[in-house]
C-alpha cells in the first residue's frame, strides 16, 4: 500500500521559513518523480514543484520560484520542500503526490498524480 506522509506544517510569521517533509512508502520511491501542491481555502489544488527521480530535474510554479526549492533523499525514501521568504499567500494546505507513471519529471496538473498525502497546513500570519 502507497503511503505519502506529510510534516513539518505549522505557524510561521511572514518572512519567515519552513521545511516540509514527505515519508513514502509502498513503492519504489527512487524510480518515481515527485510533486508537492497546495490548496488554499476555496481555492483549486494548485501546483508548487515537482522533482525527477534522482533529483537531478526540478519544476516550479512562478509563484514559488527563487524562494521554495524541492530536494528528496532516495536512501531515506523522503521528499522535502524548503520554503522561504514566506507571505500569507503561502498559507494553504501542502500535499505530496506521487504519480500515476514513472515520467521523467511529473506534469504540473494535478490529474497526473495517483497518490496523494492528507496534507499539512502551513499558516503565515503575524
Amino acid at each position: 500500500e502507497v503511503q505519502l506522509v506529510e510534516s513539518g506544517g505549522g505557524l510561521v510569521q511572514p518572512g519567515g521559513s519552513l521545511r516540509l517533509s514527505c515519508a513514502a512508502s509502498g513503492f519504489t520511491f527512487g524510480s518515481y518523480g515527485m510533486g508537492w501542491f497546495r490548496q488554499a481555502p476555496g481555492k483549486e489544488r494548485e501546483f508548487v514543484a515537482a522533482i525527477s527521480s534522482r533529483g537531478a530535474t526540478t519544476k516550479y510554479a512562478d509563484s514559488v520560484k527563487g524562494r521554495f526549492i524541492i530536494s528528496r533523499d532516495n536512501d531515506k525514501d523522503t521528499l522535502y520542500l524548503r520554503m522561504d521568504s514566506l507571505s500569507p499567500n503561502d498559507t494553504a494546505v501542502y500535499y505530496c503526490t506521487a504519480p500515476r507513471q514513472a515520467y521523467i519529471i511529473p506534469p504540473p496538473v494535478p490529474t497526473a498524480y495517483e497518490f496523494w498525502g492528507q496534507g499539512t497546513q502551513v499558516t503565515v500570519s503575524s
